[in-house]
């Protein structure tokens, strides 16, 4: 299969082996990959202010470049949430609203692609560490893909997963939201930091990179026994 791999722009700037990650796990599954390099901005931070004409702005190309995908994988669920359930709404009533709901369907957040359209969930990783999950809002409120991520960290080796009580809680970043609300944003993420720190885990895990930037950043101030790294990360470990 030739998948097409849309990378974040927080993603390709910071956390580039998250994206490097994926790759390999998808090649290793004999897949091929093809990278759009022009693409960045999927338009959520417009989108999500409530710049809807400039959201479409930068939307438009990223419909147009993945018109002719086989199928679309996101190193994000909110990024995937964006292209899967927001583009159609978006674009609902212009030109573009077919286009959006094509798009939608070929997409798939990259822990969903493995193991719903691929049915994949082991990958023969091996990581000796205690982790506890975090679950991104747009993951899983918009996607509802709670399952899929546990369902993949069960077959990697030596791996033990504690879930926080927690896990389902929002972890204060959401983008703009903690730029506009640096005091909530900070408390709900301390919240998340300390239901993390309760499990005894040394790494708290998600799908989603913009989530683990606002956790990594609480952890490293308050200067706490715990680490966070993407899904991607592990499973491409053997």
């Amino acid at each position: 299969m030739k998948v097409t791999l849309f990378i974040p722009c927080f993603v390709d700037a910071c956390f580039p082996k998250v994206g490097l990650s994926i790759v390999r796990i998808l090649e290793k599954l004999g897949h091929s990959i093809d990278f759009p390099e022009e693409l960045a901005c999927c338009g959520q931070p417009a989108f999500n202010s409530g710049y809807w004409d400039e959201a479409r702005v930068v939307a438009e190309p990223v419909l147009k470049r993945l018109r002719t995908a086989e199928v679309v994988v996101i190193a994000s669920g909110s990024c995937g949430a964006m292209l899967k359930v927001f583009y159609p709404e978006l674009f609902e009533k212009t030109p573009q609203a077919q286009a959006a709901r094509d798009l939608s369907a070929k997409c798939y957040e990259f822990t969903d692609f493995l193991t719903a359209k691929l049915g994949v969930t082991d990958l023969g990783a091996r990581f000796p560490h205690k982790v506890t999950f975090h679950d991104g809002c747009h993951g899983l409120r918009e996607l509802g893909k709670k399952q899929p991520p546990r369902e993949l960290l069960a077959k990697v080796r030596d791996l033990e997963l504690i879930e926080m009580g927690e896990a389902e809680t929002c972890c204060g970043f959401g983008g703009t939201f903690a730029a506009k609300f640096p005091m909530i944003s900070t408390a709900m993420g301390e919240v998340k930091c300390a239901s993390a720190l309760e499990t005894g885990a040394e790494y708290i895990v998600s799908s989603d990179s913009s989530c683990l930037m606002q956790i990594q950043g609480l952890v490293d101030r308050q200067r706490k026994p715990i680490r966070t790294i993407h899904i991607a990360e592990i499973l491409a470990e053997s």
